[in-house]
């Protein structure tokens, strides 16, 4: 006797073949996988183009091409003072879409280990350009100054190709009056990493551009080196800077010299002006070089009157 078998159920009758299935998401799945590294290739690809092609990575939108770095001193001068000087340097950082970088003189007193303490400007360069690692140039302003032509981008008072071109000074003495180094006759405006002026006997420091690359870094690495914080140099910083341009050829390739008052013209009480370096009316810069450190002068008293100018120009515009 014989029984009918039921009737095989296909479970799997309703759906798609598993393996057929696990194969189209593999191709899937590798499509995406290809296609998402191929975007990256390219995006990574465009990047080093744009890398080569400019000398630096890719610049985020809003980056201000120009940093003002200034050292300021709380507890030595007055609140007032120092509001002064920040109130000058914001407006003209404003106008021309710059930025600031405020620093205090004691953030770095660790780091100098007993060297004077006008040391600090150096590091306070490498930090402003280590806060701005896009930013492209960096103007340090001594903090008794004044910006007195506001109205001047420093573009076209200084860093224009053509403009920096006839104001580098050729062939002329690296520490006046006399120096037997001299600035190179060949500078071309594309060589220069450092804008500084002399007065009448050094480099003087206290207004400077510098120009944010290796050179920049390597520079401000051998000017703060320990060796010459402890040698004692009579003028600190600034004897030390006339050192190193004069006995190492790589720093002086990239340095250009322009006269005095196109970015440190000193006030008339200032000792040490060079040829044709003391302010006029007009100056983009007014330095009251050594006010803080000559007992017979006062800083906050031969600031007022030209702030007061300065200000009166900012009402009348």
């Amino acid at each position: 006797m014989q029984f009918a078998l039921p009737p095989r159920r296909n479970l799997h009758a309703p759906y798609p073949n598993s393996s057929r299935l696990s194969f189209q998401r593999r191709r899937q799945l590798k499509a995406v996988a290809i296609l998402g590294f191929t975007l990256l290739a390219v995006f990574f690809l465009l990047s080093q183009i744009l890398y080569s092609s400019t000398g630096t990575s890719a610049v985020p939108a809003g980056t201000p091409s120009i940093v003002l770095v200034t050292v300021l001193d709380r507890a030595l001068w007055s609140d007032n003072y120092i509001q002064k000087i920040i109130k000058n340097r914001e407006d003209y950082a404003k106008r021309h879409g710059y930025t600031n970088f405020f620093a205090n003189w004691s953030d770095y007193e660790p780091s100098l280990e007993g060297s004077p303490r006008s040391w600090g400007m150096v590091p306070a360069m490498r930090h402003a350009m280590a806060s701005h690692p896009y930013s492209k140039y960096f103007f340090y302003l001594d903090t008794h100054a004044l910006i007195m032509n506001p109205s001047q981008p420093l573009e076209s008072h200084l860093l224009d190709k053509n403009r920096l071109e006839s104001l580098i000074q050729k062939d002329v003495s690296v520490v006046p009056p006399d120096s037997i180094i001299k600035t190179f006759s060949h500078l071309q405006p594309e060589d220069i990493d450092l804008i500084i002026t002399t007065d009448n006997e050094d480099m003087n420091p206290g207004s400077f551009v510098l120009k944010q690359g290796e050179f920049s870094r390597f520079l401000l690495d051998v000017w703060f080196d320990p060796l010459y914080r402890n040698y004692n140099f009579a003028k600190a910083e600034t004897h030390a800077l006339d050192h190193i341009v004069q006995w190492h050829p790589t720093v002086l390739s990239r340095l250009a010299l322009v006269p005095q008052r196109i970015i440190n013209a000193y006030s008339k009480e200032s000792n040490g002006a060079g040829k044709d370096g003391s302010y006029k009316e007009g100056d983009f810069i007014i330095r009251f070089f050594g006010c803080d450190s000559d007992p017979k002068r006062n800083c906050e008293k031969e600031l007022d009157p030209y702030y007061n100018l300065w200000a009166k120009k900012l009402k009348n515009e």
